[in-house]
């Protein structure tokens, strides 16, 4: 593609580019750059594309997109912001392959990767389409994984997975729309036919300086949205609602005068139920996911459906066949009576929700095993260490993904959240492994434990690398072990 197709976009301050150059890739990181490359230098948070300029040429660039004019003789092109400009070019380099495609953004602290693959499971059977998604678990074409580094990746791999999605035959996307992509302008370019505000509640504080920067960035979905669904109940919802540019739909279990009303609604061990009114229709719908949260999730998927022509019977069925998801409320199979969940719980929101979800009908303790993740935000360490301890029957406190930080550090963190009179139901084990098996060997009849934090994640980050760690393996392990001496 010529340089001028590639770089017809807004902000362009100087154009150093003589003749006409033909451009087979796009990258901003210039380990990467392969002969033809135009390379994209993008100024970041831990480092300034700037300084790669030199390498970036040396391995073939073609010519520099930048914010300060290169100190070597290279075509360069220079912008008010790289950033911006990476994720208008590359929409321009792949062909917009979001307007081939009906877009669902699910944005939001919690719920956006159950939602996303519930939306999935409701377009597949209703339509047979083949849907492409791209989310924390990871990303789909159809069935068939692509591996991604990040929840929404960076603008230019997003725009190559999508220009991937539509040339493979997806009718429909769904993806998690993170804050970070939002503020990071990953997502810039893409109009989406269906924006979907989940919840708010504190998490990335690391990245985002407070909470109302961190709404600020969720709208911005908003403004990109050909039709907005928001939750409502939630304290964030105004917000997100002033942003919405297209139609603008609302969901409740509380407020009548939403377009997606929850009347009555039943909990139970492993699932929920409740009745549905939408435009005067009752809907009876059933979903085999425990928790308040699924209530939430399996209307905001109903919603989604209703915004995309399906009918409301169909939806409700189809809602009710969805199988449960990796690392959400997920259930392991356990050598006796108990019960061992395994679930991404990693705000105090979150941990919250799955703690209340399975004490419905819980007819023994609810044990939680937990921990925090280092070099991330240490607001909310001594606040999951309280909601844990006050609401679990028993809590063992343990490493997450540790990082570059001491993990006995971070249990010191969530344990100044924790009052005098509650540590009598703690355990600490730094170890996670031998924290999990501790919570096996010791458990009552009838616990339910927890396993929270993890989720999905089948590694464990200590220091700089990640080493291996399945929660669903160990706990096989610990079963198979415990055979040896019935």
């Amino acid at each position: 593609m010529d340089i001028k197709d590639v770089l017809n976009i807004p902000d362009i301050l100087q154009f150093e580019v003589k003749a006409n150059i033909e451009i087979n890739g796009i990258q901003y990181d210039s380990r990467k750059v392969m002969p033809g490359n135009i390379f994209f230098a993008v100024r970041g948070y831990e480092t300034d594309g700037h300084k790669y300029i030199e390498q970036a040429v040396n391995n073939g660039a073609v010519c520099i997109v930048c914010e300060e004019e290169p100190s070597i003789k290279i075509p360069f092109v220079i912008v008010a912001n790289s950033r911006r400009a990476l994720a208008l070019a590359a929409c321009n380099f792949y062909e917009h392959p979001s307007s081939k495609m009906t877009m669902i953004g699910i944005t939001g602290t919690n719920g956006k990767t159950s939602c996303t693959y519930l939306i999935k499971n409701i377009i597949e059977r209703l339509s047979g389409a083949k849907v492409g998604l791209i989310g924390t678990i990871g990303n789909l074409i159809g069935n068939e994984p692509v591996s991604s580094e990040h929840t929404t990746p960076e603008s230019s791999d997003l725009q190559g997975l999508l220009y991937k999605m539509s040339e493979e035959g997806c009718e429909y996307l769904v993806m998690e729309v993170s804050s970070h992509a939002l503020a990071l302008e990953r997502v810039l370019g893409i109009n989406f036919d269906v924006g979907v505000f989940t919840n708010l509640s504190q998490d990335h504080l690391d990245f985002h300086s407070d909470m109302n920067e961190y709404a600020e960035a969720k709208t911005l979905l908003f403004e990109r949205s050909k039709l907005s669904i928001i939750n409502f109940d939630d304290s964030y919802a105004k917000l997100m609602a002033d942003h919405a540019c297209g139609k603008l739909l609302s969901l409740s279990l509380y407020n009548d005068k939403a377009d997606f009303y929850v009347k009555s609604y039943g909990l139970h061990p492993n699932s929920v139920e409740y009745k549905l009114i939408h435009a005067n229709d009752f809907y009876d719908i059933e979903i085999n996911i425990p928790g308040v949260f699924s209530v939430y999730n399996s209307l905001i998927t109903f919603a989604v459906g209703i915004a995309l022509g399906f009918n409301g019977d169909e939806l409700a069925d189809a809602i009710k066949l969805s199988d449960n998801i990796k690392g959400r409320a997920e259930s392991l199979e356990t050598d006796g009576d108990y019960h061992v969940f395994i679930d991404y719980a990693h705000t105090p929101d979150a941990l919250l929700n799955i703690i209340n979800a399975l004490k419905e009908g819980a007819k023994g303790r609810v044990v939680v095993l937990f921990g925090c993740g280092g070099d991330r935000d240490r607001k909310k360490r001594p606040q999951m260490g309280r909601i844990a301890s006050e609401n679990a029957d028993f809590c063992i406190v343990t490493s997450d993904n540790p990082r570059t930080e001491k993990p006995e550090d971070i249990i010191a963190d969530i344990l100044e959240g924790i009052s005098e009179e509650n540590k009598q139901k703690i355990e600490v084990i730094c170890n996670r492994e031998e924290a999990i098996e501790w919570a096996i060997e010791n458990h009552h009849p009838e616990d339910i434990i927890v396993l929270a934090g993890k989720g999905h994640e089948t590694y464990q980050i200590v220091g700089k690398v990640k080493r291996h760690m399945d929660e669903r393996e160990i706990v096989r392990d610990i079963i198979e072990k415990r055979g040896l001496f019935v």
